[in-house]
C-alpha cells in the first residue's frame, strides 16, 4: 500500500519535469497564501496550489518594501521593521496564489532580520 509521503514525493517528481522555470526545486522562494500569510524558504514541492516549503519563515510583517515583488528581489531594507518568526522545518501551504523566486540579495537580508517572538 503506498503511503501519502511516497505519492506525494510522485507527484511532485512528474510536476518537476513538467513545469519548472525560474522556480527550481531547492531553490528560495516567497510563497503567498489567501488565509496563511506569506512564506520565504526553500521550494520542496508544487502540487496545484499546494506548496511545501522546507527551512520555511513565515513574513509576518515588513518594512521597506512597497510589495512583495520588490521583497522578492530587494529583501528588507529596514530589518528593524521586520516581524519574522524563526523558521520551521517545514510548513505544507494549501491555497498558494503567488510564488516568487527569491534573489541572493533578497534572501541575505531577509537572514538578516532576528527572529520575532511574543512573551
Amino acid at each position: 500500500m503506498e503511503t501519502r509521503e511516497m505519492e506525494s514525493k510522485r507527484s511532485c517528481r512528474r510536476w518537476r519535469h513538467d513545469k519548472l522555470s525560474e522556480f527550481q526545486l531547492g531553490g528560495w522562494v516567497i510563497a503567498r497564501t489567501c488565509s496563511a500569510g506569506v512564506f520565504a524558504g526553500r521550494l520542496h514541492c508544487r502540487m496545484g496550489r499546494e506548496v511545501i516549503l522546507k527551512e520555511a519563515r513565515r513574513l509576518w510583517c515588513w518594512s521597506g518594501a512597497a510589495s512583495l515583488s520588490q521583497l522578492s528581489i530587494d529583501g528588507p531594507q529596514d530589518k528593524d521593521g521586520c516581524k519574522f518568526p524563526e523558521a520551521v522545518s517545514e510548513v505544507l501551504l494549501t491555497e498558494t496564489i503567488e510564488v516568487l523566486p527569491l534573489t541572493n540579495k533578497a534572501k541575505a537580508k531577509i537572514d538578516e532580520v532576528p527572529v520575532w517572538r511574543k512573551e
